[in-house]
């Protein structure tokens, strides 16, 4: 007995529609008569839409089915589409080249947003905004050193690096003190939880409970 795997089919180039779709469209390059051709492109255009039924809220979903049909057909399928064939060169063209900064980080912790902050803040007049940022840039590189050591840090060591960061170009501005750890590491609490217990103090608060009840009733 021989068994027919899909690893030694032909190749489905839109797997989505099944290898029904496949051979009904093979089948339709074998009809001599051309309108009987025809008709049977546009009934396998009905299959095609049923099938993938998300094309309907694509913008003229019509003209989307019948370029999957002629991909499906490999291009070879004579019938009279409404659209103009999609271009095969398009369809087989490789995307461009995503470019990659490859260069080195030097302290990887930081990423690259930080260096780039520090080379804006470097670049500023000296003043008020500056020290503003900077004072922002020092509180970030301390939480970010804390992510990625998960332990404590000397604020010593984050001046460090800054100053070797920038250059010596970025000073701690005056009387600055960096955030404690629990501070920034803190888990913000839950609104919601809160407001339930509100709702559950202020539900029982001044209730009497069931046996005073009963004795107020019973004049006790």
């Amino acid at each position: 007995m021989s068994f027919d795997y899909n690893t030694q089919r032909k190749r489905m180039a839109l797997p989505e529609y099944g290898r029904n779709v496949l051979k009904m469209i093979e089948h339709v390059k074998t009809i001599r008569d051309p309108e009987e051709r025809n008709q049977a492109a546009r009934t396998i255009i009905q299959i095609m839409g049923n099938l993938n039924p998300n094309l309907r809220e694509v913008t003229d979903f019509r003209h989307k089915l019948w370029d999957h049909i002629m991909i499906i057909a490999d291009f070879d399928l004579d019938v009279d589409s409404p659209y103009p064939a999609p271009d095969r060169r398009k369809l087989d063209a490789k995307p461009n080249k995503v470019p990659y900064h490859n260069g080195e980080i030097k302290y990887s912790h930081y990423g690259r947003i930080v260096p780039a902050l520090i080379e804006a803040a470097a670049k500023m007049e000296d003043g008020e905004e500056k020290d503003y940022l900077t004072t922002l840039i020092l509180n970030q590189m301390k939480k970010d050193y804390l992510t990625w050591n998960k332990a404590t840090v000397a604020d010593e060591i984050i001046i460090r690096d800054l100053a070797d960061m920038s250059g010596n170009r970025l000073k701690v501005p005056e009387n600055f003190r960096m955030p404690d750890v629990r501070d920034l590491l803190a888990q913000p609490k839950s609104k919601t939880l809160g407001k339930h217990q509100g709702r559950s103090q202020d539900k029982y608060q001044g209730r009497p409970g069931k046996q005073n009840k009963k004795k107020h009733k019973n004049g006790y």
